[in-house]
């Protein structure tokens, strides 16, 4: 007969979670988890595997964290859906930098291009494409350049506050990213009436 785990599964995914949190993915060790539980490593075994089977679900729930972020973002009613997805995603880098890190700032076995990496890392990739379309009355492949090109800012504000090598207040992120919101929309835009001129000559 198996021995009884001493902890739910439930319980030592948050504890590492919340090591993980605090201390970073490299910190995530069976020691310092058992420790964290106030125990042994062994109880730990009674329920996974293997520590790498605990490293999944502590990304599974970083990623459950995050979406939790977007979907706050996609239901905003005093603005722009896709802004207030921007802005959830700067909060969460700022809130939980070390989670952040952990989703968004891994070393890539591949170099994906810009076209391949945003479904791929950002399972709300569809429903925030949605809000742009909806939003600005945009066809799917000029959402998705103003996707791509507003992601890479934001991405570089989010990554800035993770690593503490800048801050911004609320106020200026919601200016500059108004400001290149404004200015790509704007090309857009005019790039649509260009080509309706161009069919009507």
């Amino acid at each position: 007969m198996p021995p009884k785990a001493k902890f739910e599964r439930e319980e030592i995914i948050e504890a590492a979670l919340n090591l993980v949190k605090e201390e970073g993915v490299d910190a995530l060790t069976a020691r310092a988890l058992a420790e964290r539980l106030g125990s042994s490593p062994r109880p730990i075994f009674t329920v996974f595997q293997s520590m790498e089977e605990v490293q999944d679900e502590v990304l599974k729930a970083a990623r459950a964290c995050y979406n939790r972020y977007v979907k706050k973002g996609l239901l905003k009613t005093d603005g722009p859906r896709f802004k207030g997805v921007g802005e959830q995603y700067i909060r969460f880098a700022v809130e939980e930098p070390k989670l952040f890190g952990l989703l968004f700032m891994k070393e890539q076995e591949k170099h994906p291009n810009i076209e391949g990496v945003l479904p791929v890392i950002d399972e709300n990739y569809e429903d925030i494409l949605l809000s742009i379309v909806d939003g600005y009355g945009l066809s799917d492949a000029e959402a998705q350049r103003l996707y791509q090109h507003l992601w890479i800012y934001t991405h570089g504000i989010a990554t800035l506050f993770a690593t503490r090598m800048c801050c911004f207040t609320l106020e200026q992120i919601g200016g500059m990213m108004t400001e290149i919101f404004t200015g790509l929309l704007k090309e857009i835009k005019g790039m649509q009436s260009h080509k309706g001129e161009e069919k009507n000559d």
